[in-house]
């Protein structure tokens, strides 16, 4: 690999950090954007946003808008428990509800 490609291998790095950085600053992202964070593709996420599963605003009837926090409050919904977590809450209960 020569220098010039090492150069334009490490600035489009540098480029794409500095666009994921511009990410996280903004609260209401465009459909491109919100594919980006998401890390989907843009038919999955019209099928979504078709199927009203993902919070987002069309406030002219054609452009699609999501908000950030929204986007990261759905990423975190149905969250699974931890077999350490459901022993523990087993082994509350039983301590908790022990007949007398």
């Amino acid at each position: 690999m020569s220098n010039d490609e090492k150069i334009i291998q490490m600035l489009s790095s540098i480029e794409q950090k500095l666009n994921e950085q511009t990410l996280l600053k903004k609260d209401v992202l465009n459909l491109n954007e919100a594919c980006a964070y998401l890390d989907i593709s843009a038919s999955h996420l019209y099928k979504l946003t078709s199927a009203k599963t993902i919070p987002h605003f069309c406030p002219q009837g054609k452009k699609l808008y999501f908000k950030r926090i929204e986007l990261d409050d759905w990423l975190q919904r149905n969250r699974q428990t931890s077999n350490d977590e459901m022993e523990k809450a087993a082994t509350d209960y039983i301590i908790r509800n022990r007949r007398k």
